[in-house]
């Protein structure tokens, strides 16, 4: 395993974690992330994954069953001097099938501590967007 890197910004984290998605690298993407059991993963399946020993095979199991290139959009970002969050709209491709799968609501939030800035929660989420159209259409006008 490679010895990990220091992140100076929830950014640069983030674009190692879509290039280690793209190499199907479990070792980098595992040094992306805080060592804390808090730390947690919920993959689009729904299943939420406590702790980086299940963090760690869910990622091994993931890359040695597919390859998958992921096209990330920045939606909206927030940070503080030791956290961030950032929401983005992924969608997937899996394997040479050219059609997309998504779009996902992805949320990752970042901590910064000794080592630079590292993930310690990332949720994914297919995007349902119908009921966002409805809430649009409503007039927001409080008296």
């Amino acid at each position: 395993m490679s010895k990990p890197r220091h992140f100076a910004s929830p950014e640069d984290v983030e674009q190692a974690f879509y290039e280690a998605v793209s190499l199907g690298d479990s070792d980098q993407m595992i040094l992306l992330w805080a060592e804390d059991e808090e730390s947690v993963c919920v993959h689009p399946t729904g299943v939420r994954l406590n702790g980086m020993q299940s963090i760690r095979e869910s990622w091994r199991t993931i890359f040695t069953t597919s390859r998958i290139r992921v096209q990330a959009e920045a939606v909206a970002h927030w940070q503080s001097s030791v956290m961030a969050v950032h929401h983005l709209i992924e969608v997937l491709f899996v394997g040479d099938d050219p059609s997309p799968h998504g779009p996902l609501h992805v949320t990752h939030v970042y901590v910064r501590g000794a080592h630079g800035w590292r993930l310690v929660s990332r949720h994914a989420s297919a995007a349902d967007d119908s009921h966002q159209a409805m809430a649009d259409s409503v007039p927001h006008t409080l008296h």
